[in-house]
């Protein structure tokens, strides 16, 4: 497969807490996302609900004119644990569903500051890129260093052999929403030979070859 070129991002997928942090930079980060957002004409997705970062990002999109889509569990919506959701909202009944969801109506994806919740979805979302599943950028919006050690953990990982070097290069790292958004922008794929192997239109039962098994999971 020949490398996927930068691409104009017409929506993205931000992960971020539901609560808002300690560090005040957090709140300001994500109102500052959104605005971006709003400014360059790009939509909108999360998680749903008006808490914490998650209320922050996409109030201040919507605001700026942006459209915004909110994918959240019908058990959180019911339950109300994450208050209302800004804009329109689109209820799926699993968590898988949702991840589904978010990737089928997205360009590219953010992950502001968060807790496990965030990790798992940037994770997974950085996962099925490795996979070739998609080709779409993912960045962390570093908020004054709250991914240092992510990234180093990543960089340790790539030098210990269990992340490849174009499984590294999936993440996108900035700090400021301004940057990021220019990065992903500028994105350029670049698939795991092995993982271009897969075909995953016909199914994890039907391969079309057999699978060089150096691929790193």
């Amino acid at each position: 497969m020949e490398e996927s070129s930068a691409h104009q991002i017409k929506s993205i997928c931000v992960f971020c807490g539901s609560n808002p942090g300690k560090n005040a930079k957090f709140v300001e980060a994500a109102n500052n996302l959104g605005k971006v957002l709003a400014k360059r004409k790009i939509h909108l997705v999360y998680g749903g609900g008006s808490l914490g970062l998650m209320g922050c990002v996409s109030t201040a999109a919507h605001v700026g004119g942006s459209q915004v889509l909110g994918i959240i569990r019908t058990a959180l919506a019911e339950g109300n644990f994450v208050g209302k959701t800004v804009g329109e909202e689109l209820r799926v009944p699993t968590m898988q569903d949702r991840i589904s969801k978010m990737l089928d109506n997205s360009d590219a994806f953010i992950a502001l500051p968060g807790g496990i919740g965030t990790l798992e979805e940037i994770f997974q979302i950085a996962s099925w890129a490795q996979l070739n599943i998609h080709h779409k950028p993912i960045g962390l919006l570093n908020v004054d260093g709250f991914f240092n050690k992510l990234l180093s953990f990543l960089d340790q990982a790539e030098e210990e052999n269990f992340i490849p070097h174009s499984a590294r290069q999936i993440f996108i790292s900035a700090s400021t929403a301004e940057e990021m958004v220019d990065k992903l922008e500028d994105f350029v794929y670049k698939p795991d030979p092995v993982a271009t192997q897969l075909d995953w239109s016909k199914g994890n039962s039907s391969k079309k070859r057999k699978m060089d098994l150096s691929l790193h999971l």
